[in-house]
C-alpha cells in the first residue's frame, strides 16, 4: 500500500539515502565524471544538511512508502521566486524522486498530485521546477502534467554546469 506523508527530522537519514540513490539512478548516466557525482552526493545529501532543511519552515519534504518501504520523496521550497514567472505566490518543486524499481507503479503522479494539492492549500498560485534538457523521461512526465517550459538555467554538479529547462504550472484554484 502506498503512503505519502510529511517528513520529519527523524527521517533525515532515510531521505539522505533516498536522495543519493535516486539522484544517481536518474542522473548518474548524464554526469560526465563519476567523481563529480560522488562529490555532489556528499554535499547535497549529507544527513546534517537534510536535518537542517527539515527544520526550515520554508522547506517541505514528503516521504513515500510502499508496503512500509521508503521508495521516494519530494522537496518543496516555498516562496522561491523565479524571474521568468510573474507571481509572488510561487513555490519550487526542487526534488521529486522515486526509486527506479517503483516507477512503474505510477507513484510519481500520486506524489505530484499530493504536492500540488498541498501547495494550492498553502495559497500558492504557481509551482516551478528545473529538469535536465537530456532527461526526456522527466520532461515527458512534466509536460503530460501541464507544466510548460518558461526558460533555462544551469544546474551545477560539483562545479560543472548542466543546462536545465525551467518549467512552471499554474495551480491556482479556479
Amino acid at each position: 500500500m502506498l503512503h505519502i506523508r510529511t517528513a520529519t527530522p527523524e527521517d533525515a537519514t532515510v531521505l539522505a539515502l533516498l536522495g543519493r540513490v535516486t539522484y544517481a539512478e536518474s542522473h548518474g548516466h548524464f554526469i560526465q565524471c563519476k567523481t563529480h557525482l560522488l562529490n555532489y552526493g556528499d554535499e547535497a545529501f549529507a544527513v546534517s544538511k537534510i536535518k537542517s532543511e527539515l527544520n526550515d519552515p520554508t522547506i517541505l519534504y514528503h516521504i513515500v512508502t510502499y508496503d512500509d518501504f521508503p521508495v521516494g520523496y519530494s522537496k518543496i521550497v516555498m516562496h522561491a521566486s523565479r524571474e521568468e514567472i510573474n507571481s509572488e505566490n510561487i513555490c519550487r518543486l526542487e526534488r521529486i524522486y522515486i526509486l527506479d524499481d517503483f516507477i512503474s507503479k505510477k507513484i510519481g503522479i500520486q506524489l505530484l498530485n499530493k504536492i500540488i494539492e498541498e501547495s494550492t492549500a498553502l495559497g500558492f498560485e504557481k509551482i516551478w521546477l528545473t529538469v535536465y534538457i537530456k532527461n526526456q523521461r522527466a520532461i515527458r512526465f512534466y509536460e503530460k502534467n501541464d507544466f510548460k517550459t518558461v526558460g533555462q538555467m544551469d544546474y551545477y554538479v560539483d562545479g560543472v554546469p548542466y543546462e536545465n529547462f525551467v518549467l512552471a504550472k499554474n495551480i491556482q484554484k479556479q
